[in-house]
């Protein structure tokens, strides 16, 4: 980092970041009040209303949203006239999914070659911190020159729109001149990015059923129809024989024409192993980002082990389809259903429930706020220059900012670089990076103030 008294007091409170980064970790803030207590993701909310109250915040508050989580607000004066800017994170986290892979425990931040380790270090806990260095060094380098509000969302992961309900219901709550949303990540670790859209997303539940009960598959197999049988292809029938999605109806067609990804790279980020193809057309920025994509992420059948020689009378499955902006996700939802109806083979009864939904978001890029970014970073990322790049998944809470204040400029930054690995085992987040995107965003709120 070079020599600037912003960038040198977030240096100096870093051993300060990862202590507190440690302590918000700890919390297992799952918002699946089914597999954890609600009374961890309370926890985390208090340690976040907390830290605001400590930086000098007013009004904060634990906003109890529609989904039955709860929201951190604060407010943080600026100087008279100025303009307001709002900072987003969530505490929330993902399942840490099999713990005994993990080689560290998932909520106990451990550094392990030059990164720190654990759930949520950098989907979006990282993110709270990011924005309370960033606060911290403008305070002591002179004083935070705009309106600061803050919101932690608690439900981001689960896609329940608790949040986004709220915000609708007091859309006074957080009016802002810019919006910087901290769950992006650079394109890689060094590169400073900024993310300028994002797909949207449906999530869809299919049954079929088949049969008034299980049967003897040497009985009744040949004849009877199979359950399980029959939504395989169903479930085959989203992809085309290269792998791309297909569902009837759906666009699928669109370029990006922005920083491109290598495909090497890409197999590497995304730990492809060898000799195993990349699935879909186009180029790899095409396909996750401009295009849509089918995922099955979960069936209900019978496992493996204990499994009998049975024909299966029912099956089940979650099926999630992001979509690029220029789609209507509520249209893509339609068609998704409308696809699994229409592919189910031998009559079988299908039902097919919609579980989730997120409209896709495009920034942009031609605000003044972009110009303050990109000259931020130039300086927090000495000789680099600010690259624009979408990102495949889905922050929902983006369209609604975007519906309910218009005026506002939108950027998307963060702590989720391919290596972080957010949402799978061993997640971690970068400390030089965390570092680096604190001046960034301290220096952005500097120069959007003086534009």
């Amino acid at each position: 980092m070079s020599s600037n008294p912003v960038a040198e007091t977030v240096a100096s409170l870093m051993p300060r970041a990862r202590t507190e980064l440690a302590e918000l970790v700890a919390f297992k803030s799952v918002a699946d009040f089914d597999q954890f207590p609600r009374s961890e993701s309370e926890g985390a909310a208090t340690w976040v209303a907390d830290a605001l109250r400590t930086e000098g915040f007013q009004d904060v508050a634990l906003l109890d949203t529609p989904d039955g989580t709860q929201s951190v607000y604060g407010y943080l004066p600026g100087p008279e006239g100025a303009k307001t800017v709002l900072l987003y994170a969530h505490y929330d986290v993902q399942p840490p999914l099999d713990e005994s892979a993990w080689t560290t425990p998932p909520f106990e931040l451990t550094e392990r070659e030059g990164r720190w380790y654990g759930r949520g270090a950098a989907d979006c806990k990282g993110g709270v911190l990011m924005h309370l260095l960033a606060l911290r060094a403008l305070k002591a380098n002179g004083g935070v020159p705009v309106h600061v509000k803050v919101i932690a969302e608690g439900s981001e992961e689960m896609g329940t729109g608790g949040l986004e309900r709220y915000a609708e219901q007091h859309p006074d709550l957080l009016t802002a001149d810019a919006i910087v949303i901290g769950d992006a990540g650079n394109f890689r670790v060094g590169l400073p990015t900024v993310t300028t859209i994002l797909r949207g997303m449906t999530q869809v539940r299919v049954r079929i059923d088949t049969l008034q009960g299980n049967l003897h598959s040497g009985q009744f197999g040949g004849a009877a129809p199979d359950a399980l049988s029959a939504l395989i292809r169903v479930l085959d029938s989203l992809r085309a024989e290269d792998g791309s999605t297909t569902v009837d109806g759906l666009p699928a067609t669109s370029v990006w024409d922005g920083l491109q990804y290598d495909e090497a790279q890409f197999r590497k980020d995304a730990k492809v192993v060898d000799g195993v193809e990349l699935i879909g057309a186009g180029t790899v920025a095409d396909r996750i980002w401009a295009r849509p994509a089918v995922t099955v992420l979960g069936i209900d059948c019978p496992p493996v082990v204990g499994a009998t020689p049975s024909v299966q009378a029912s099956a089940r499955a979650l099926v999630s389809l992001r979509v690029p902006p220029g789609v209507d996700a509520v249209e893509a939802t339609k068609l998704l259903q409308a696809h699994l109806e229409a592919h189910t083979p031998w009559g079988a009864r299908v039902h097919t429930e919609h579980v989730a939904q997120g409209q896709a978001f495009r920034a942009d890029t031609t605000s003044p706020a972009y110009a303050a970014m990109a000259e931020a970073m130039a300086v927090a990322y000495p000789g680099q220059e600010m690259q624009y790049a979408g990102q495949g998944g889905s922050i929902p809470l983006c369209n609604t900012l975007a519906t309910l204040y218009p005026e506002a400029e939108i950027l998307l930054i963060g702590l989720s670089e391919p290596e972080a690995q957010i949402h799978a085992v061993n997640e971690s987040v970068s400390p030089q990076e965390l570092e680096r995107l604190s001046v960034a965003e301290a220096l952005f709120l500097r120069n959007y103030a003086a534009g």
